[in-house]
């Protein structure tokens, strides 16, 4: 129940407790012996509110973390750690680890040596979870920006380059006296005859990597993490290693050999196709909205005074539905061309506008229930009106139909945003216009159809109470479905605040309350009195309680498959009498390559997400069947990486792609980037069969939830495998 009041008490107030932040940073620099300067970040922490360490380890809170974005003119020297802070100590019973933070005011400092003063550059951003009791902010970005100007003035020269020259003589006795001049030396390593350096408390640096050597005023002497000097490494080579990999051949792309092998299970037009049929029923919903019905009797008003024959009303009614088709369609072009399919399918797997996005619905929901309206500006739909009463010909009939779009923007937005973001998520480049596609169709048709038919409207039901019970339900499913962002968000930052059993309880509660209303036991503001209870709010209502019943075995870890692409994982349940799920080995690409490498056995990459919907069905659906499971656990290495996994990489990494800069900051933005550079895809399911070189032996596959198909793609890659 824990877990149930945060996630209530979040849905009412996300915008105003992230609103004032309750950490506060500044920033400064402080000069340091030797040519080196010292980035100080300091946090100011309200009282009861913590933020955490930065050496905290996986799989447990966020800790507080450094990012560089841009470094001119400096080199970064040593961890970026607290300093002159109190620690506090103590193990975690949500997390089962010992974690350490700090209260009140944190110290943070990172060290940069200065290689050119006067083009020096340092920009990034620190980012901390702050936390109190059971609740925690999400680690949002704090930027710092520096440039030469911000330099100290009294910065000491650095070691002189022919310090160097004495590593070669230097020895280091047990008790860590040495000859090695007090600083920091950057260079080739020639110490010991097998090519590494072994002076007391100092990691062994191979003799072909390069390595900064620090000697304090006590003698003690350490070694930076080693990186490799890419100068004479190929193009291929120096991204892997750019990256993060040892074995270069791991990234090589492999885009042809898959051609060649063909792509089983490629439901590209299987998901327009859906995306469409779920536009289209979105907008059959938007045509029974308050909003829009309405309309109808306006519409066939219009027409009627145009005093046209029967041919020229039948021209002018399509046209209106074609303007209406172009208005949506339009949207959802400029949508793709602003923001480009990549940029979208990220977008929708992001978790900060997840964040946004369930606050959204979140407020659609308390409007649809009778809080309050919303509404364009006036001046919008009276301004359009006024147009289409002047023109005449086309443009008045395309004002008209812009009007209709401004008019029910109230009702058509939710149901808008959430089909665009759906289509957003499938990858395809077309899925928003499609998707609009369907959604303005459905939309357009009746319009046209009472425009050319007006003596139709007598038996058209009229309007009444019964639209704004539209309204309801429609915001029950909205703040259903807002939960679904929610979980997005909260599994990408691992808040662990909406576990399975946490939303499958409020699913429940939810669609119980919908059929409470529907009997007419509920009432809000805007409802009017219900004498009886119809047949269609019986059958609803049926459906609504049935549905909520269905979820209820899930609290114990049923499967839930007709829902499985929505609740979190079955990782995140707390208790589960069901074990039958898969789990992969491996969440890191190259760890799990090794391993197959070292046991002689095939791979399978699942390119996957915390916020992918058809991910979650293809694991309940597919990889529950006894069979399927048997081949994943028994045959295979699984590895499963997630694209957006918000987890820091310790650097910011620099690629080039496509002939521009692309920065990776995160985990998900590796395995993304690994699944565009070697395999020239960027949606997700998608599974690829390798051998423990890196090299396919078997055809791709996608979203399918066909069971014999995904033996078929196994069965084919073991047989190619065992045949090498």
């Amino acid at each position: 129940m824990k877990g149930f009041v945060i996630t209530v008490l979040l849905s009412l107030f996300c915008v105003a407790a992230f609103a004032d932040a309750p950490v506060s940073w500044k920033f400064s620099l402080s000069a340091k012996d030797n040519g080196e300067v010292e980035m100080v970040a300091t946090a100011s922490i309200e009282e009861n509110w913590h933020i955490y360490d930065p050496g905290i380890g996986d799989g447990g809170p966020f800790p507080t973390a450094l990012e560089i974005d841009e470094i001119v003119g400096a080199e970064k020297v040593g961890p970026f750690s607290a300093v002159n802070s109190k620690r506090i100590d103590v193990y975690d019973e949500i997390f089962q680890m010992d974690v350490a933070y700090y209260e009140n005011e944190a110290t943070f400092v990172q060290r940069f040596r200065i290689t050119d003063r006067d083009a020096f550059v340092l920009k990034g951003d620190i980012r901390a979870s702050a936390c109190k009791d059971d609740v925690c902010t999400p680690p949002l970005p704090t930027e710092f920006d520096f440039t030469a100007k911000d330099l100290p003035s009294d910065i000491g020269a650095p070691v002189s380059s022919s310090a160097s020259a004495n590593l070669k003589e230097a020895t280091v006795s047990e008790t860590g006296q040495d000859r090695i001049p007090q600083g920091q030396i950057t260079g080739m390593d020639p110490a010991n005859d097998d090519g590494t350096v072994t002076p007391a408390g100092a990691p062994e640096v191979d003799v072909d990597r390069r390595a900064t050597i620090t000697v304090d005023a006590a003698g003690t002497v350490s070694a930076d993490e080693p990186f490799v000097d890419t100068g004479d490494l190929d193009a291929a080579d120096a991204v892997s290693e750019s990256v993060g990999v040892e074995n270069p051949d791991l990234w090589e792309p492999v885009i042809e050999e898959l051609r060649d092998f063909g792509a089983a299970g490629d439901t590209t037009d299987r998901s327009l196709l859906w995306i469409f049929l779920i536009g289209f029923a979105g907008g059959l919903l938007a045509l029974l909205t308050p909003c829009v019905w309405p309309m109808l009797p306006l519409t066939v008003s219009f027409f009627l005074k145009q005093g046209k024959d029967k041919s020229a009303a039948v021209k002018d009614a399509m046209l209106y539905g074609l303007s209406i088709i172009v208005i949506y369609v339009g949207l959802g072009l400029a949508i793709t061309a602003i923001f480009g399919a990549s940029a979208l399918n990220m977008l929708a797997t992001n978790a900060v506008f997840n964040l946004f996005l369930f606050a959204l619905l979140v407020v659609f929901a308390v409007s649809f229930f009778g809080a309050f309206e919303l509404t364009l500006p006036s001046r919008w739909t009276n301004s359009m009106n006024s147009r289409a009463d002047r023109s005449s010909g086309f443009a008045g009939i395309f004002f008209m139909a812009f009007t209709l779009t401004l008019v029910s923007f109230s009702c058509t937005g939710p149901i808008i945003g959430t089909l665009l973001v759906d289509a957003a998520g499938s990858g395809a480049v077309l899925a928003p216009a499609v998707g609009m596609f369907g959604f303005a169709l459905a939309l357009a048709i009746p319009f046209a159809l009472f425009a050319i038919f007006p003596s139709w409207l007598k038996n058209a039901p009229r309007s009444g109470g019964w639209m704004n019970s539209v309204k309801v339900v429609l915001g029950f499913v909205e703040l259903a479905l807002a939960l679904k962002f929610f979980s997005v968000a909260d599994l990408a930052y691992g808040w662990g605040i909406l576990d399975r059993e946490v939303f499958l309880v409020l699913w429940i509660a939810i669609f119980l309350l919908l059929g409470v209303y529907l009997l007419g036991w509920l009432r809000f503001k805007n409802d009017s009195e219900l004498k009886y209870v119809s047949v269609p709010r019986l059958l609803l209502a049926i459906v609504s309680f049935a549905f909520a019943l269905y979820m209820i075995p899930g609290l114990w870890g049923a499967p839930l498959k007709a829902i499985s692409a929505f609740p979190p994982p079955m990782t995140t349940q707390d208790f589960s009498l069901y074990d039958n799920t898969v789990h992969a080995r491996f969440d890191d690409y190259e760890t799990g390559m090794e391993y197959a490498r070292r046991n002689g056995k095939p791979v399978m990459i699942d390119f996957s997400g915390l916020g992918c919907v058809n991910c979650g069905e293809m694991e309940a659906c597919v990889w529950t069947d006894t069979r399927v499971q048997a081949i994943l656990d028994n045959d295979y290495v699984l590895i499963t990486l997630m694209v957006d996994d918000r987890q820091r990489l310790p650097e910011t990494v620099e690629v080039e792609e496509n002939g521009r800069k692309v920065k990776l900051k995160t985990v998900g933005d590796k395995w993304s980037y690994l699944q565009r550079h070697k395999f020239g895809t960027n949606s997700q399911p998608y599974y690829v069969l390798l051998d423990a070189d890196g090299k396919p032996i078997g055809p791709s596959y996608a979203y399918d939830e066909d069971i014999s198909k995904y033996l078929r793609f196994l069965n084919t890659g073991l047989e190619n495998f065992r045949r090498r």
